[in-house]
């Protein structure tokens, strides 16, 4: 037996604080379900006859990110549902690079207009699920007309949701593997991860000081012509009419150039600088931790699965674990710099403590009492990943003899082949420029894609004919990737090619990854038996090369967030298959992590941070043997990983 569940609810916490922190408060005001291809039923309120269905049944299908009904059952209800019984729609269409939300998909899949979510739907949410200016709630009593309207749109989610059911692929998800590691996920969403309150707390307040004084500082330098260095068009205004500055916006990467000039005026200089620090939005994240921390103090529901388009990876909600700011000072002063903040005087003492806040908030994730936080992380797994998938054996052998103590790493490599410089000899900055060309050169990225990967990263960038030549050095190094005639971009995208004009039929791109041709579908086979899903693929003129065609297919733009026709090629799809083989790595290992006792409560990209009982029987040692353990479907496949034990989160 198949039961469709879906609840309207309402709460006075608002649903971007996180689902767990809102389900503990909420209130169920409608109830809808329909059991296999039976008539919807829609209850007001709590249905009498859940708990039983539930119980009932094989398995109970939901549509919301993040396992919201699930926690509205359990937390509201009082009915837990166990993940094993439960099948998400919405992760079956992330699991195939389709948007989550009902309305796109309903959009994408052309359902019924009876069945799609439009406007008016909306409002009715907002009517019935949001208190009311003056704190009261509209019901069924005040709006009897629209609650009859809200109850036809709850019923129509439910036929909407079986509809897709039927229409969504299944390749990826639900098989047996996908639906373990979604209840793994669905797991350390519920188990979360303890937060420091009180350094969240002391950042906001130390933020807040600190602007009050830059303020301050700015009305004294401008006669009060400012009132604060984030009044943006004011400022560009008075730096040019004032200094003679003459800047193109106020982006964080035109302050930090112009910062650098030994030719800027002094007050100029000031300017911008309170400018860059008061404009930071990191500090933001602070907010987002107090308010989706629950009363035990820990943050839940922040991880999504298969978030990341077409790769499947895990991504972040809400304080948005993945998207952290990089550390721009040492490990050993933002260590001190918390206690400073924590200690109420950092803003007095700091020459710049809105960064050291921004540095700082890794910090706020902490090991709960008795416990501590072991880290560990797959060392250059993309720039190991890619070598094997394209066959490039003399960079498998060099990670090989790295992780021997052989061999210098491989950021060093890069520059020296790049420079002609003994490996002795290249300086740390100049190792930060050999990660950049590794991290962009794999994916075919030349001048433009290398200066935005070293903004980043916060690297000194060099003159465009440098890194003409880096890129040039790279690509020279790496035949197997690059070349035009024999390499794994151009296996890719012939591959790619012969799929779409021959349905049914298999293309191989090298020894591992391989095309097919499936209904609607363009399929990228992995080494691990997984696919990546490619919708409605087709050969198209390339926009941005006319008289030449491309790869096209339609998917969610990252920039415009629509679903739309895209254009790929062969150094795009080695991105997507090498970051999925790495997801790959990471999900094959995960579960036996679990079983050992190193209970993960964050994943950062190929990072996983486990909260373990505070003795030796838990080490960084076993974790990272856990962790780079070579999957049996990747043979030869060098995998090492790093990490460390903390009693607060950082970066290593």
């Amino acid at each position: 037996m198949i039961l469709y569940l879906d609840f309207e609810t309402r709460s006075e916490v608002p649903i971007t604080h996180g689902t767990h922190v809102y389900a503990a408060d909420c209130e169920i005001i409608m109830t809808q379900y329909a059991i296999d291809d039976g008539e919807v039923v829609v209850t007001d309120g709590l249905d009498p006859q859940l708990a039983m269905l539930v119980d009932m049944a094989d398995t109970v299908v939901i549509c919301a990110k993040n396992g919201f009904d699930r926690l509205v059952a359990k937390y509201a209800a009082g009915i837990d549902i166990p993940c094993e019984k439960i099948e998400d729609v919405a992760t079956i269409a992330l699991s195939h690079g389709l948007p989550a939300g009902l309305d796109k998909l309903g959009q994408i899949f052309q359902l019924p207009s009876d069945l799609a979510k439009d406007k008016k739907g909306k409002a009715l949410i907002q009517l019935f699920c949001k208190p009311r200016q003056d704190g009261s709630w509209a019901t069924k009593l005040t709006h009897p007309i629209e609650w009859q309207r809200f109850r036809d749109y709850g019923g129509s989610d439910i036929k909407a949701m079986r509809e897709l059911r039927r229409k969504l692929p299944r390749v990826n998800y639900p098989s047996p593997r996908e639906h373990a590691l979604w209840c793994l996920n669905e797991r350390m969403n519920d188990r979360g991860m303890a937060v420091d309150l009180d350094l969240a707390r002391a950042a906001i307040s130390t933020v807040a000081a600190a602007k009050k004084i830059m303020d301050k500082r700015t009305q004294e330098m401008t006669d009060d012509e400012l009132r604060s260095t984030t009044q943006r068009d004011q400022l560009l205004r008075l730096v040019l009419d004032e200094y003679g500055v003459d800047l193109p916006d106020m982006q964080k990467s035109t302050l930090e150039r112009r910062l650098v000039d030994p030719d800027l005026p002094d007050g100029a200089r000031e300017l911008l600088a309170m400018r860059l620090q008061t404009s930071t939005t990191s500090n933001a994240k602070y907010n987002s931790l107090i308010k989706a921390t629950s009363e035990d103090g820990r943050l839940r529901g922040s991880l999504l699965f298969s978030g990341a388009a077409r790769t499947k990876r895990w991504s972040g909600q809400i304080f948005q674990p993945t998207n952290l700011p990089r550390p721009d000072l040492p490990a050993e002063e933002i260590e001190l710099g918390i206690d400073a903040i924590l200690g109420g005087g950092a803003h007095l003492v700091w020459d710049e403590p809105i960064k050291l806040c921004s540095n700082a908030i890794r910090g706020s994730i902490v090991a709960a009492p008795g416990k501590k936080l072991v880290v560990s992380d797959l060392a250059q797994v993309e720039a190991r990943v890619l070598p094997w998938l394209a066959g490039e054996q003399w960079k498998l052998d060099a990670f090989a003899a790295y992780d021997r103590g052989e061999a210098p790493d491989n950021y060093v490599m890069a520059y020296s082949r790049a420079f002609g410089v003994d490996v002795e000899d290249v300086t740390e900055g100049q190792r930060q420029t050999g990660k950049t060309s590794e991290l962009s050169g794999g994916y075919g990225g030349a001048y433009g894609a290398w200066v935005s990967m070293a903004a980043t990263l916060g690297i000194e960038i060099p003159p465009r004919h440098e890194v003409e030549a880096i890129v040039r050095a790279w690509r020279e190094a790496h035949p197997a990737i690059c070349d035009w005639d024999t390499g794994f971009w151009k296996k890719l995208d012939d591959a790619a090619r012969m799929a779409i004009g021959n349905p049914g039929k298999t293309y191989c791109a090298g020894d591992f990854i391989r095309f097919e041709r499936w209904r609607e579908w363009l399929r990228m086979e992995l080494p691990s038996g997984g696919f990546l899903n490619y919708a409605a693929p087709a050969i198209i003129e390339d926009p941005r090369r006319p008289g030449r065609d491309t790869v096209s297919y339609m998917g969610i733009n990252n920039y415009t967030k629509k679903w739309e026709r895209l254009t790929t090629y062969g150094s795009k799809l080695s991105a997507d298959a090498t970051q999925a083989t790495a997801r790959e790595i990471m999900a094959e290992n995960l579960p036996q992590i679990e079983d050992q006792g190193y209970l993960p409560v964050l994943l950062v990209h190929d990072e996983v941070v486990t909260e373990t009982p505070d003795t030796e029987d838990f080490t960084v040692g076993r974790l990272n043997t856990l962790l780079a353990n070579v999957p049996g479907w990747a043979p030869g496949l060098p995998l090492s990983a790093g990490g460390f034990e903390t009693y607060r989160y950082r970066k290593d």
